[in-house]
């Protein structure tokens, strides 16, 4: 079963969007230029929605401000409209299917998936970032002339928080893609039997910088219990749905429709989306235990 038919497969009703049909996407060198990439931009859509099919989404042109003798903008260049539905990206590139299959599979030793869950994570933090820092722009003196240039402004807060222990791995290389990043800990545990979250530490500041940009690092959601506890916390810190970021390695239709009940306006960035999740609450097919397999212990 190819991703377009098994997410249409899914109880959660998805409105597809690929990504060549969206700006943002197409004038990325990461993603292929291809007309007809295979990966998707799913449009979670209300459980109640009949429309099977996808919606065009409109943009409107970015804000500036002016500082001094250099201009400040967002990045975000061009903002959906529909700001009241959660969203979920899986980039098309070629990478990250090659890093998912690395993790999926179960001879790879713990070094090799360790590594291979933070290259995936490079990409995905990469991804996430595009059109949503904000920059400063100017002129600096190059060897040989005058060139106007641009900085990401480091007077914006940005914020990632890794969730404890699996979340180490896929966010070890978002501080080198981030700049002026400040890393914020937090660990959940879940008990094996009921499911049921548990915050055993917090890191998390008593409040976020004002129009601060998180970055939610979890390698997998499958139940959603850890994500949930994890945005409510940071939610109570001040930022909102549209100021905070997911980043997964895999995602799977429990936490994806748990999101979009509570978060609307949320953006997730996965490698892949999976059919369903076990009793037990592992992803299915899934990479198995990503903090375990990830620090061998």
């Amino acid at each position: 079963m190819n991703e377009l038919s098994m997410a249409m497969a899914y109880s959660i009703k998805f409105s597809l969007r690929s990504p060549s049909d969206t700006r943002r996407f197409v004038s990325s060198p990461c993603f292929s230029q291809n007309p007809n990439p295979q990966s998707l931009l799913l449009n979670l859509l209300p459980s109640h929605s009949s429309s099977s099919f996808p919606k065009k989404i409109l943009y409107s042109s970015a804000r500036r401000r002016s500082f001094a003798t250099v201009k400040s903008r967002m990045a975000t260049g061009e903002k959906p409209i529909s700001e009241d539905r959660m969203l979920v990206f899986v980039p098309p590139h070629p990478l990250i299917k090659h890093w998912v299959s690395v993790l999926r599979n179960e001879q790879t030793p713990c070094p090799i998936f360790r590594n291979a869950m933070a290259e995936l994570g490079r990409i995905l933090v990469y991804e996430a970032s595009r059109d949503w820092l904000p920059t400063v722009v100017g002129e600096i003196q190059t060897p040989m002339d005058v060139a106007s240039v641009e900085f990401i402004d480091p007077r914006e807060p940005v914020a990632v928080v890794p969730i404890l222990r699996a979340g180490l791995a896929l966010a070890e290389h978002a501080p080198s893609i981030l700049p002026a990043t400040k890393t914020y800990h937090l660990g959940i545990s879940r008990d094996e039997e009921t499911l049921q979250p548990t915050v055993y530490l917090n890191k998390l500041p008593e409040k976020f910088p004002e129009g601060s940009r998180v970055f939610v690092v979890d390698p997998m959601l499958a139940t959603g219990g850890t994500v949930v506890a994890a945005l409510n916390l940071i939610k109570e810190r001040g930022p909102e749905n549209n100021q905070i970021k997911v980043i997964s390695a895999v995602a799977a239709p429990p936490a994806l429709q748990k999101l979009s009940e509570k978060f609307p306006g949320l953006h997730v960035y996965t490698g892949i989306i999976d059919p369903t999740v076990n009793d037990k609450g592992f992803i299915i097919p899934g990479l198995g235990d990503a903090g375990d397999r990830s620090f061998g212990t």
